[in-house]
């Protein structure tokens, strides 16, 4: 049987790692052809390597999504590559300065936006004019939790994730006579390498930040894999009628 997302080119940002590396891998795995972008080129690399020993077409592209021109530049050389672009996940994202926000400098909020939301719009019109050509398209941001409720933290963190969310919602508004999708994924507390860091700089150890994390969503830390389904299945021709929706995954957080 063909794979879930057979035959479609996906570029996913920030994909060396964490939620982007398990997208990556579940994309290639159900038959699509992955462009894996990111800074960590040696975990890139790796990864990479790994997917095509299992069998899946990827290869590692070095990008950082707050350069427009290198953006432009690897979307070219991918669709040169693939012979097209019909799927974008939106992945790349840092967490920033965890200060109040009278405390934070327009440098700590300067770096996030460029990242969080710059990024997710040169990706965004960059892709666009390769989807128009296919006939189509999906592009899946990766939001949060944090875009849609406030929790007296990170203040650039939710600023952006909440910009995503809306950029996602006008997006699809615009797009969708071009038969492009556009669609929000926003994780709950997932165990990244960006949690074990929030955990370490609180002062708590692992074990205790697993536990006081798992403790807001039901006892429940949530797996990378977890959110890559989800982005599956937005990638995938199953959600063809889905646009401009924000799929949360994150075990009943933001429902109390």
């Amino acid at each position: 049987m063909p794979g879930r997302a057979e035959g479609k080119v996906v570029i996913v940002t920030g994909g060396a790692r964490g939620i982007g590396a398990a997208i990556c891998r579940l994309l290639a795995k159900e038959g699509a052809k992955v462009a894996i972008t990111d800074i960590l080129d040696e975990d890139g690399r790796k990864l990479e390597e790994e997917i095509k020993e299992q069998g899946g077409i990827a290869k590692y592209y070095h990008m950082d999504v707050t350069k427009e021109n290198e953006v432009k530049e690897t979307f070219a050389q991918i669709a040169k590559d693939f012979g097209k672009i019909d799927g974008l996940v939106n992945n790349a994202g840092i967490a920033g300065a965890n200060k109040p926000t009278h405390e934070i400098t327009e440098e700590e909020w300067d770096k996030v936006m460029a990242v969080n939301v710059k990024g997710v719009f040169f990706c965004t019109k960059h892709a666009i004019p390769y989807m128009k050509e296919a006939g189509g398209g999906s592009i899946v941001n990766i939001a949060s939790i944090y875009g849609l409720i406030g929790n007296a933290d990170v203040p650039p963190y939710h600023a952006s994730k909440g910009a995503v969310i809306a950029m996602t919602k006008n997006d699809a508004t615009i797009y969708a006579k071009d038969n492009i999708r556009v669609n929000a994924v926003c994780p709950g507390f997932t165990w990244t390498k960006m949690v074990e860091d929030y955990i370490i700089k609180s002062g708590m150890s692992i074990e205790e930040g697993k536990k006081a994390i798992a403790s807001l969503q039901f006892g429940r830390l949530i797996d990378p894999e977890d959110q890559a389904y989800a982005v599956l299945y937005l990638i995938s021709d199953e959600s063809r009628n889905v646009t401009g929706t924000t799929l949360v995954i994150d075990f009943g957080y933001t429902a109390k």
